[in-house]
């Protein structure tokens, strides 16, 4: 098993590197991914009769519970360890490691859309809740009817997931595209603000027209009353966007989209009034002061200047992606026949070997009396994740933010792919041979695990050295929680 996901890894990031994200990135490689673990699962409730198959697939739970948690604990705090750089200014500096152990001043960083996918990945529990609060309920039909509705849930999830991963290429395109018009908007004020004779605003917080007057002027060199691209391309290589690299006929395209809405492709003196003052509104709501009056009453402008570079940061464009990509690909033709044979490889053995092993889990759970879950908990993730495991760990060795980002995105996409496809898998299982869900204890820790680092991983984007104590620590809880409920209080 660990030698068919290890062939699906390899092949799945072949295959990236010649067809990009989108539908392969987004669709078949997260699928392909968690195809291991479905197979196992499917075949631990597929085994025998009903009364064997209800034994065996506390197996397939057991794997389910614990790729989810090691991936999220164990993997992701590896990760930050590995990973980690100086934090300066609560971001981690790319390749800079000074500070060695220092549980604040190091750590790693990542961009919002990494945050995103740690949302999604909370979300992602919600078929667990659904298919677990009737079970406190005695009526067995009620029961059968919450799996039902837990396996549409987990299907709807599991095809709205994929939809957003194929789509997300093109939704970050428009995100950064929509943050670099705000950084020229943030940019083109401060220039304005600086050259102005005096203020933008007068002391009621309204457009100051006599200034804004002067400043129409002095942008306007030929003195023909009105501001040509020409002119406007002047003024904007003139500031300086130190934060972006800045296509400037780019930039002419979307100011005057902005100023000129007689599409006479000239700004007049009115229009430039009427755009400098949609400007205003726009970085007045954006920006944190709330006073409009007196000496703050355009202090708004550096906090939009400033919340606006914050932004940029976050997002990680297209143009930084090319240091992670494999730079050409020698021969397309022969890599896609590599890439293909390894997934087939991959996914070949891994139906081959699901059966033996769940009955090898089986066995030695009858010869040890250990509880069949707490073999598949720990050892079985190790043979079906291992490789994914170590595929991000040497990508976060890589000591920047962007391949920070897409580690930590792959983590929580693998977990959330764990919880819908694998879950999908599991409920369909049940449903179908008539098994019964007494699975509370499991349910329970892969909930915690899922909401407590999605709700922590979305509410930041810098996460020290420290944070790795709460991930590693989730871990022995996690087994300890199932252990004192299931044998202990007698959960099921």
């Amino acid at each position: 098993m660990y030698l068919a996901a290890t062939y699906l890894t390899n092949g799945s990031e072949l295959l990236l590197e010649i067809l990009g994200p989108g539908i392969i990135g987004g669709l078949f490689l997260p699928i392909l991914g968690a195809l291991p673990d479905a197979m196992l699962i499917l075949v631990s409730g597929l085994s025998g009769s009903t009364e064997t198959a209800q034994d065996q697939v506390s197996v397939g739970m057991g794997l389910l519970a614990g790729s989810t948690v090691m991936l999220i604990t164990v993997v992701w705090g590896s990760c930050v360890f590995i990973g980690k750089c100086d934090i300066e200014n609560n971001i981690a500096v790319d390749n800079k490691d000074t500070k060695k152990l220092s549980l604040t001043g190091s750590g790693v960083s990542t961009d919002i859309w990494t945050s995103y996918s740690a949302i999604i990945m909370a979300v992602s529990v919600i078929p667990f809740i659904v298919v677990q609060l009737p079970q406190l309920l005695s009526s067995t039909y009620l029961r059968q009817l919450a799996v039902l509705i837990g396996l549409v849930f987990s299907l709807a999830l599991l095809i709205s997931y994929c939809m957003y991963q194929v789509f997300t290429p093109w939704i970050q395109r428009r995100r950064f595209a929509y943050v670099k018009h705000k950084h020229i908007i943030s940019g083109l004020l401060k220039q304005l603000k600086m050259r102005a004779l005096g203020k933008l605003l007068d002391d009621n917080g309204e457009l100051n027209e006599g200034v804004i007057t002067k400043l129409f002027h002095t942008i306007d060199v030929d003195k023909d009353k009105s501001i040509s691209p020409s002119e406007l391309r002047a003024l904007i290589v003139g500031i300086r966007f130190d934060e972006i690299e800045l296509d400037e006929d780019d930039a002419v395209e979307k100011v005057m989209k902005d100023f000129d809405t007689t599409r006479d492709s000239l700004i007049s003196l009115d229009e430039f009034k009427a755009g400098v003052q949609k400007w205003l509104n726009e970085a007045k709501r954006a920006g944190k002061s709330t006073s409009n009056s007196g000496s703050h009453a355009e202090k708004f402008l550096d906090d939009f200047h400033e919340q606006t570079k914050k932004e940029h940061d976050l997002i990680v464009g297209e143009e930084d992606q090319s240091d992670e990509i494999v730079e050409g690909v020698d021969n397309p033709k022969k890599t896609s026949i590599k890439a293909g044979l390894m997934l087939l490889a991959g996914t070949l053995i891994a139906a081959a070997f699901a059966d033996p092993l769940v009955d090898a889990v089986d066995n030695f759970s009858d010869a040890t009396s250990i509880p069949t879950f707490f073999i598949s908990f720990i050892a079985l993730p190790l043979a079906t994740n291992s490789s994914e495991a170590v595929s991000a760990i040497i990508f976060a060795s890589r000591k920047k933010k962007r391949s920070a980002s897409l580690t930590f995105s792959e983590l929580y996409g693998a977990v959330t792919m764990n919880n819908v496809l694998c879950l999908s898998v599991f409920l369909a299982l049940v449903y179908v041979r008539g098994l019964t869900w007494d699975f509370s204890a499991e349910v329970l820790v892969i909930v915690i695990v899922c909401v407590v680092m999605g709700v922590f991983g979305s509410l930041r984007t810098t996460f020290p050295l420290w944070t790795t104590s709460i991930a590693y620590l989730l871990y022995p809880f996690s087994l300890v929680l199932v252990y004192v409920l299931d044998y202990i209080f007698g959960w099921s």
